[in-house]
């Protein structure tokens, strides 16, 4: 059997790919209106201590196998800490994520542990001064999105 040297990837595993950026302005290919792109949007706009938080949260539900292939290992240094409430996030470490890295660990939380996002949703708009740099559309996404989940308990 005969494969060509360069292979296309299949439409459908292409449209749920993160895109590699990790700016501020990186923008995830076809998942605009996503939970973890706007997630991903929102880490890579917030300021670092948030940053931390925000990760510290995202990681605490995620077991040490997850952690360990998550982002292609990249949240591995947390596996002896999996599960704990003392698992914390240094602002370093916190710098140091790509925005790929918290699409795609926010794609995982999102179906393991739905609840998990909407905490942090909660996290995000309490935040004046998040919600304030996000600009109004963002914060009218984010404010919607959690006043929909908390509306329907």
């Amino acid at each position: 059997m005969m494969f060509s040297k360069t292979r296309k990837p299949h439409p459908a595993s292409a449209r749920h790919a993160p895109h590699p950026q990790s700016g501020a302005g990186a923008r995830l290919p076809n998942e605009a209106a996503s939970l973890p792109a706007l997630v991903a949007s929102i880490f890579a706009r917030t300021r670092l201590a948030l940053r931390a938080r925000l990760l510290r949260r995202l990681l605490l539900p995620v077991g040490p196998l997850a952690l360990t292939v998550i982002a292609g290992g990249a949240f591995a240094k947390y596996v002896e800490h999996a599960r704990w409430p003392r698992l914390t996030v240094s602002l370093e470490d916190a710098a140091r994520v790509t925005t790929s890295q918290v699409f795609e660990l926010v794609r995982y939380v999102e179906q393991s542990d739905p609840a998990v996002l909407q905490q942090l949703m909660a996290v995000i708009a309490r935040d004046a001064t998040t919600m304030a740099a996000l600009g109004a559309s963002v914060a009218a996404i984010v404010l919607e999105r959690w006043s929909r989940h908390e509306g329907g308990r």
